[in-house]
């Protein structure tokens, strides 16, 4: 098993950041799948798009700044959190904790990385993915045929009362969640990612967490700045689609919907994300080369599986937060058309 970095730990605690700052994108489309519950319905009979749409909205309208700590059997990684909402404008800064020094900034989907140690600004154009996929592109959800959602008590996190919400998958493709909800607001404060037989893989949580906390949009974008002097790495990645490069998926796997397709030139690598509408994975295909793609295979790290393999004289990395049988049905599915 892979050891988790805190660098890698955080990385992966975006799909529940993703959970608190992401509200604003959410139309009018996606407030038509799930209505929220009648006024006076009790929490636990909220069904799984109630439960989700509840959460989403939280952070609409809502500044916070709070400790936000990340978990695994492999590792643990804390960082510091701002997050700013002006309209359809979110911007969120994350300063680590632990580990290298490292700032990351976000401005809707642009993202600035600055590394003071190295005096290096890394920029790049993040399309927003995992938590929510089906609700943030406005369409129809199919959530509910692949998870149930269901309330099992209550506890306080970080000062706050709220509600347990367990999210139980329908089959053995996808993990399972436990997420606590701040009660008045819905907003996430902390989550679990749970494996077949309800063992803990992950956790992330708010330790301490202030909400609507004094957070400016404009403050926090303004520090996204590169300082003169730095060396800026910009991520270029075009989009595309999996036909024009050759590519295809010769049978579905249940539930996971094609969401983009991009290539990045520098590196001569395509990526093709799939999601459920909870756990998304990523398939990254690029040319063999026999000197460094040698290790086949399957490794965990915490909740994430990464998958090795050749496919017809490429290298096929497939990622997700998703059960090893799943990686395995994208990699025996997928074909390159000669």
């Amino acid at each position: 098993m892979a050891f988790a970095t805190p660098s890698t730990l955080l990385a992966r605690a975006g799909r529940w950041a993703l959970l608190l700052w992401a509200g604003g994108v959410v139309g009018i489309a996606a407030a038509q799948t799930a209505a929220a519950p009648p006024e006076g319905k009790e929490a636990r009979q909220r069904g799984i798009n109630e439960w989700l749409l509840r959460m989403h909205d939280a952070s609409r309208l809502r500044s916070y700044a709070g400790t936000f700590v990340v978990s695994s059997p492999t590792g643990l990684a804390s960082a510091r959190i701002w997050h700013a909402c002006e309209g359809d404008v979110q911007v969120e800064r994350v300063e680590s904790l632990t580990g290298a020094r490292r700032s990351t900034f976000r401005r809707n989907e642009e993202v600035v990385t600055l590394l003071p140690e190295r005096r290096l600004a890394r920029t790049e154009h993040r399309e927003s993915l995992g938590m929510f996929t089906d609700l943030l592109k406005g369409a129809g959800t199919s959530i509910p045929a692949f998870y149930e959602a269901k309330r099992v008590g209550e506890d306080r996190v970080a000062g706050f009362d709220t509600d347990v919400v367990q999210i139980v998958p329908k089959d053995n493709l996808r993990f399972g969640y436990r997420v606590w909800s701040e009660k008045k607001t819905g907003l996430v404060v902390k989550t679990q990612t749970l494996d077949v037989l309800g063992a803990v893989l992950e956790q992330a949580a708010f330790s301490e967490l202030q909400l609507d906390a004094p957070v400016h949009a404009e403050r926090l974008a303004q520090m996204m700045a590169v300082p003169e002097g730095w060396r800026v790495e910009r991520s270029e990645a075009v989009r595309t689609t999996p036909d024009a490069e050759g590519w295809s998926m010769r049978t579905a796997v249940a539930g996971f919907k094609p969401l983009s397709c991009y290539k990045r030139p520098a590196e001569g690598v395509l990526q093709w994300i799939f999601s459920d509408g909870l756990a998304s994975v990523s398939l990254f295909i690029e040319a063999l080369d026999r000197r460094r793609h040698v290790q086949e295979g399957i490794f965990a790290s915490g909740a994430t599986h990464t998958l090795t393999r050749r496919v017809q004289g490429s290298w096929l990395t497939v990622v997700g937060e998703v059960p090893p049988q799943t990686l395995n049905q994208f990699a025996q599915g997928l074909e390159h058309r000669k």
